[in-house]
């Protein structure tokens, strides 16, 4: 057997380890169409090169890729390269401290190797793209990786938290899923002292711990439903509901998601939600919007509305 052959015979057992936790040797030989023995060749070959093939015998063992003291060589089809390659490029001018640096490093070693007709097709998304970035707020990588570990291991995460009242307490939390709108970095976890789920600000966390304490994920919402809903009306006085003449995409475009969210209606009419503790600034902002309105819920922000109304028209009169 050729060099070549052999060659991309790893290459192929390398991306089976990746695809699912554990495999016997017999299925990775049928799989490859060679012998075990063979198969325990190309596991070797993969250590010399630096990754960390775990074996176990015994029934239920098996080759389980794990993780080792170095980075070794990654394996990507072309649509993971361009994903990847389009990804940090957004990453340099992320809300990540520290990243954008990093991230234009691995694009240039990225970029170095990969094939003629990928580094083309990248180049084309790169050229006709640019990023308009906010005034977001950073947050550490190191804690974004502490987080991430813990969500994917089911550990528990203790670390010190500023609440909206400015008082620090520490919190255990079993983290779910962290999401990232365009401005700011969200943890949803069940807090284990209040018995609920809650929503955290990664840039209000510090001193965060991955602690040894395992635990099995238990039913739990749709992250991001349940994260914009506590952005945009659970820490507010006032919670309104406004039909809107407009379809959900236009008022979407107008309303971020960590301000309100947008329900579909019907007739070509939608339903915004959004709170704040103002009624005067959430009948300026739907006024804002210029759509035909009609206040839902609740019923004081109709009366603001209308003492606005009046104040408005009194300023426009002329003497």
């Amino acid at each position: 057997m050729t060099v070549e052959a052999t060659t991309e015979r790893v290459l192929r057992l390398l991306a089976l380890l990746q695809r699912r936790p554990s495999w016997t040797a017999s299925e990775l030989a049928a799989e490859l169409g060679v012998t075990d023995r063979s198969v325990r060749r190309d596991v070797e070959r993969l250590r010399a090169i630096g990754y960390p093939v775990h074996a176990a015998a015994g029934v239920g063992g098996g080759y389980q890729l794990g993780a080792g003291a170095r980075l070794p060589p990654l394996l990507l089809d072309d649509e993971e390269a361009i994903a990847t390659a389009v990804s940090l490029r957004l990453a340099s001018g992320g809300t990540v401290a520290g990243a954008g640096e990093a991230a234009l490093r691995a694009l240039a070693k990225l970029d170095q190797v990969m094939p003629p007709r990928l580094r083309a097709e990248v180049r084309a998304v790169h050229g006709a793209t640019e990023t308009l970035v906010g005034a977001g707020v950073e947050i550490d990588a190191e804690l974004l990786v502490t987080l991430a570990r813990a969500c994917r291991d089911a550990v528990r995460v203790r670390f010190r938290y500023t609440g909206r009242d400015g008082a620090e307490h520490e919190r255990t939390v079993e983290p779910v899923r962290m999401v990232a709108t365009s401005r700011r970095w969200y943890l949803m976890a069940w807090d284990v002292d209040r018995d609920d789920w809650r929503t955290f600000r990664l840039d209000r966390m510090r001193d965060a711990v991955a602690t040894t304490w395992r635990f099995r994920v238990r039913e739990h919402p749709d992250p991001v439903a349940y994260v914009r809903r506590s952005v945009t009306e659970a820490p507010y006085r006032y919670v309104a509901r406004v039909r809107l003449h407009a379809r959900p995409e236009q008022v979407r475009e107008l309303v971020p998601p960590q301000v309100g969210h947008v329900e579909d209606d019907r007739d070509g009419w939608c339903v915004l939600v959004v709170g704040g503790d103002d009624l005067d600034w959430l009948a300026v902002h739907v006024i804002r919007l210029g759509f035909e309105a009609e206040v839902l819920e609740p019923p004081e922000l109709r009366e603001a509305a209308a003492q606005l109304a009046r104040r408005l028209a009194a300023m426009a009169r002329t003497t």
